[in-house]
């Protein structure tokens, strides 16, 4: 029987867009079918592997979307966002591959199946580039979202801290007023997709923030002061308003683990 481990590192180490996304989804499955055995046997690699395109550019280097509501400001928009799941899948299986033997089949599991809903909105958003006659890989995209999961990759505490308590965190701020503005092109099927990943990301944000508190009990220390020193420790960027409280709420991130922080 196949380790977990070893299957989690196999679909990280799968490059293809639709064959990681098809990988991901199926170690998913494995998982809970109980087809996987219970042994952490094979370290996961230091980098996912990935296509040859997109080029990926430092921040400082992208080029700018343009006006919203023309051709190419929409092809730029649904691009970054696939962007942004792609490499979500493998934040998830990293942190299941990674951590795992360390929290428990419970952590494992849940991030599985956070890995397979960033698969399946990839899926979604790749089928809505195609629908605008573009692809992922057509543009360049942002180089830096893996660098959270290697600062924190001796850390499951400030691994969680950033990952879905920040990174994640901020979708649920932003997605609304993109949204709004994908609606009122009268792009409804596009708000929709959207509607999806912000109900999803919200379940996301609360596994991060249940495994975060469990972190902080073993460690017996107060959860919102351990948050913010891992975060001012292994986050660069900067915590900042507006906030979507009732959002992060939701997913028990309240504002007492952010405010007194945000910049």
């Amino acid at each position: 029987m196949q380790t977990v481990a070893a299957a989690i590192r196999a679909a990280l180490l799968t490059a293809g867009p639709r064959a990681k996304c098809f990988a991901a989804r199926e170690v998913a499955r494995a998982w809970r079918r109980g087809a996987l055995a219970w042994r952490f046997d094979v370290a996961m690699p230091d980098q996912p592997a990935w296509p040859d395109a997109p080029a990926l550019l430092p921040p400082n280097r992208m080029p700018k979307r343009g006006k919203f509501g023309s051709e190419r400001a929409r092809i730029a928009l649904w691009h970054s966002l696939a962007h942004i799941e792609f490499v979500a899948i493998d934040l998830a299986l990293d942190m299941a591959g990674r951590f795992g033997a360390q929290m428990g089949e419970a952590f494992v599991g849940d991030f599985l199946n956070v890995a397979a809903d960033e698969a399946m909105h990839f899926a979604l958003l790749a089928r809505k580039l195609e629908s605008l006659g573009s692809h992922y890989g057509a543009l360049p995209a942002h180089a830096g979202l893996w660098e959270a999961a290697h600062t924190t990759r001796n850390d499951v505490a400030a691994r969680l801290a950033v990952v879905p308590m920040v990174l994640e965190a901020r979708g649920l701020d932003v997605t609304p007023a993109t949204l709004e503005r994908v609606a009122a092109a009268g792009d409804a099927g596009g708000a929709r997709i959207l509607a999806r990943i912000l109900d999803d990301e919200v379940r996301h944000v609360a596994v991060g923030t249940k495994h975060f508190l469990r972190c902080a009990e073993m460690a017996q220390e107060a959860p919102e002061p351990l948050w913010q020193k891992l975060v001012k420790q292994h986050f660069r960027g900067v915590i900042k308003p507006p906030f979507n409280d009732s959002a992060r709420l939701a997913a028990g991130l309240s504002r007492e683990f952010y405010a007194s922080i945000a910049s």
